[in-house]
């Protein structure tokens, strides 16, 4: 993953407790950066995170799983970590977001003195982003993604893209989770310079655990055993499952037992549901909807393979949970995916035939997804959550200005 070696020197970082507490400096003092470094690794940091992302699994998707393994590995690593979003919801989430960075700019100077850092995720935070102490961290580029976006949704998405553009310029120090989406944020958000990468984490231990735990569920031994494409996510018109849908129709007679099996909700489930009617593919694709993690740990054990036909991933946390699960990806070569996922077998975007070849390859071949697995269990090694937090550290305590 590109952007770790500029994080190495934190990857042996314990933290040293019951030291007498330190008080707050902005992280730009006349100390400067060395004297940051040493009191980040000394003493324990009192975090606040700002998110309106919904604190749960079905409607955070992976920006919470990625925000709350990283705040359970700080808080591991002897850290506080405090989480501030919405009170007030609101049936359109655009104006929940605004409302709430309406509410941070009036009640800030009487709680970030409570706090040694504040974090301010995507649009998060714009408001408040003055001083040494904020970074702005971008799960995802908005800019990017509305790209793909059309009416209602589009407009919304571009009220929160300025609103990102503001928090990046603002804040002192700006994170992403890939080469490729600080690309995105420098280019269209004119950066002078290209923000830090701190890769998503995955809490492999956990997960591990999970999956272990899951094994047999949702398999049913009467039936004959079914060759299971498992496809996780959100359905926006970005995540480009009807390739995945088209893909499977070709292969209706090539893979007589091919199962594709959709796990997420979202906008576009009504089209893609209406597609697959179509295409007769009533009995080769099931609609899981959301489920729980217990059930997502299922359902990875269950697949054969994991695809992702998507064309835009600022990261894509599920490519680490497929590759923890001993699963081979075929997946587009768009984005962050081959940043992620380079061992992956990787396909051109938006091309049914070619999802269809690489799906069929590895259906053909046990021994290529028994060696695409293996690799994938070595590479997710790296992303591990206590390794990602050292990083984070790391790269946190060199607030400057973007």
């Amino acid at each position: 993953m590109r952007g770790q070696a500029d994080c190495q020197s934190a990857a042996g970082w314990q933290p040293v407790r019951n030291l007498p507490h330190i008080p707050t400096y902005p992280l730009h003092t006349r100390f400067g950066s060395n004297w940051v470094s040493w009191w980040f690794a000394y003493t324990s940091v009192r975090i606040r995170f700002l998110t309106s992302t919904p604190l749960d699994i079905r409607r955070g998707s992976g920006t919470y799983v990625g925000i709350s393994v990283l705040a359970k590995a700080l808080t591991e690593l002897g850290h506080t970590v405090a989480f501030e979003g919405p009170k007030l919801h609101l049936p359109v989430y655009t104006l929940e977001r605004l409302w709430f960075n309406r509410g941070l700019a009036t009640c800030n100077s009487r709680t970030s003195d409570a706090y040694d850092l504040t974090v301010g995720f995507d649009m998060d935070g714009y408001r408040i982003a003055r001083g040494g102490s904020h970074v702005a961290s971008l799960k995802g580029v908005i800019a990017d993604e509305v790209r793909f976006e059309t009416g209602l949704t589009r407009l919304t998405m571009s009220v929160q893209a300025r609103c990102e553009r503001l928090h990046v310029h603002r804040a002192a120090r700006v994170l992403v989770t890939s080469k490729y989406s600080g690309e995105c944020a420098q280019r269209l958000y004119g950066l002078a310079r290209l923000p830090t990468v701190v890769p998503e984490p995955i809490d492999l231990s956990e997960w591990r655990r999970r999956l272990q735990l899951h094994t047999t569920v949702w398999i049913d031994k009467t039936k004959p055993s079914r060759f299971a494409v498992l496809y996780v996510g959100r359905l926006y018109r970005r995540k480009r499952v009807e390739v995945l849908l088209r893909a499977a129709a070709a292969l209706s007679g090539r893979i007589p037992e091919l199962e594709v099996r959709m796990v997420g909700n979202g906008p576009c489930a009504a089209a893609l549901h209406r597609l697959s009617g179509e295409l007769n593919l009533s009995r080769t694709v099931t609609w899981l909807g959301d489920v729980s993690r217990a059930e997502l740990a299922a359902e990875y054990n269950r697949s054969s393979l994991f695809c992702l036909p998507s064309v835009q991933e600022g990261f894509g946390i599920v490519l680490l949970e497929a590759m923890a699960a001993g699963k081979p990806i075929v997946a587009s070569r768009a984005a962050a995916i081959p940043e992620v996922a380079p061992h992956g077998a990787l396909v051109k975007p938006e091309d049914p035939q070619a999802l269809a070849a690489a799906i069929e390859a590895l259906y053909r071949s046990p021994e290529q997804r028994a060696a695409q697995a293996a690799a994938g269990q070595r590479w997710v090694e790296q992303f591990d959550a206590p390794r990602v937090a050292r990083l984070f550290l790391d790269a946190v305590t060199t607030c400057s200005s973007a």
